[in-house]
């Protein structure tokens, strides 16, 4: 394959719709065209040079590398992510893969995550740059839980609203029309806990809870976590928990450790691992 004739060029706002049509129809046709619309146009502000980078043969699109960005303030430095969202290139261009990968990467300013590589992308990754975050899981059962007295769930928004503060408020505003966070508030007193969390299917069956991030109190949510399991189950249908100890902060009881948890990844000269959580990413923006 000639590489002068397949052209590299950044996904912009008028290209988003075809490169939608080919993910959905190349990578995953679970997903509606809308689906991936909504991971090409994310609903919170940011000042976003693109969408990805794409790969034409002719008219023709023939691979795609979707990416996600945002601004966020951490330990009070305003810092620029570029999340690596989706990757696909038709089997006849493999040999340009690696051109797309280098186009984002080759972005400067940017702390870059990769939360859901598959397959050989984890080495790929590895190679450049990219260490591994401890994904550590526990899958724990939700189960039916009695109430504790002077504990409250609610994933209502006007509740939401109402309790969260500051950063936690940002990011609820920010997520609260992304169409895979789902989010839950805990209350106790003065205290509150918040839960983002996604419904994650394995082995083809769509029963499970991610945790994405915890707000608040994390001692709070580690207390009432049996009552938040039950909500989980009897809410949103979930059976289980897939429980990050890094994310959750502390492993539900009732759980076993997975023996070969996916991989999550990140670059970055700037953050260390404990400051990667989830958010503004795949992971909050569509479902599969």
């Amino acid at each position: 394959m000639d590489s002068e004739k397949v052209e590299l060029r950044p996904i912009l706002e008028a290209d988003r719709g075809e490169a939608a049509v080919f993910l959905h129809e190349c990578l995953n046709d679970r997903l509606s065209v809308a689906d991936w619309m909504r991971l090409l146009s994310p609903p919170w502000p940011a000042e976003a040079p693109n969408s990805g980078f794409l790969l034409r043969a002719g008219e023709r699109i023939v691979g795609v590398y979707a990416a996600v960005y945002s601004e966020r303030e951490i330990d009070g430095e305003r810092l620029r992510f570029c999340n690596l969202a989706a990757f696909c290139v038709l089997d006849e261009y493999r040999a340009h893969s690696f051109r797309l990968l280098r186009a984002v990467l080759g972005q400067k300013g940017f702390e870059f995550t990769d939360l859901s590589p598959s397959g050989n992308v984890v080495a790929l990754n590895e190679r450049m740059g990219f260490e591994r975050l401890d994904t550590r899981t526990t899958l724990a059962l939700n189960l039916p839980a009695i109430g504790a007295g002077g504990v409250s769930l609610s994933g209502d928004p006007a509740a939401l609203r109402a309790t969260l503060e500051g950063a936690d408020a940002a990011i609820y505003r920010d997520h609260r029309d992304a169409a895979a966070a789902r989010h839950l508030v805990v209350t106790a007193g003065d205290e509150y806990a918040y839960l983002v969390f996604r419904k994650d299917r394995r082995k083809g069956i769509p029963v499970f809870a991610t945790p994405l991030y915890v707000g608040g109190s994390r001692t709070l949510l580690r207390s009432a976590w049996p009552r938040v399991a039950g909500h989980l189950l009897l809410r949103h249908g979930l059976l289980a928990t897939l429980a990050e100890e890094q994310i959750l902060g502390f492993r539900p009881r009732a759980g076993r450790p997975l023996a070969a948890p996916r991989a999550k990844m990140f670059r970055s000269k700037t953050l260390g691992a404990p400051s990667i959580d989830y958010l503004y990413s795949e992971l909050t923006l569509i479902e599969w």
